[in-house]
């Protein structure tokens, strides 16, 4: 097996260190691989080749001590082929939360993700994924 080395902040090693112990994993290597395994598999869902897709995706950044929210505006408009609605809200005391909803193929929403996911200094980033045929009265009938 290959030995990988990889930079992070303190407080995040600690977490994976601390999710470790919780959950039974044998240390911090074994935790890396099982989400590096998820997130690669993520968007590998052959059933949703193919089809248009709607995705929601949810950003939460501190916009006292970044450019996130500069970034997120950025985005929004390089993907506006997809971006079918955006919306900005404060969360707390000097929180923002970004809320996309994305019509388009499962490259172009994966493409928004992983931009948003290589976006420094998010804190939270989730999102769901779902074919938009499936809302449709005739894809009951099949």
């Amino acid at each position: 097996m290959s030995v990988v080395s990889v930079s992070m902040p303190e407080e995040l090693l600690e977490r994976i260190d601390q999710f470790a112990d919780d959950h039974g994993y044998t240390g911090r290597s074994e935790v890396l691989r099982e989400a590096s395994r998820n997130l690669m598999g993520e968007f590998e869902d052959k059933k949703l080749e193919g089809r248009e897709l709607m995705g929601v995706v949810t950003v939460l950044f501190d916009y006292e001590t970044t450019t996130v929210e500069e970034k997120m505006m950025h985005l929004r408009h390089e993907y506006e082929d997809i971006v079918a609605s955006n919306f900005h809200s404060h969360v707390g005391g000097h929180h923002c939360m970004e809320l996309f909803v994305l019509e388009g193929s499962l490259e172009e929403i994966s493409a928004f993700v992983g931009k948003i996911r290589a976006t420094k200094d998010t804190l939270t980033i989730d999102y769901s994924v779902s074919p938009v045929d499936d809302f449709s009265p005739l894809a009951e009938l099949s």
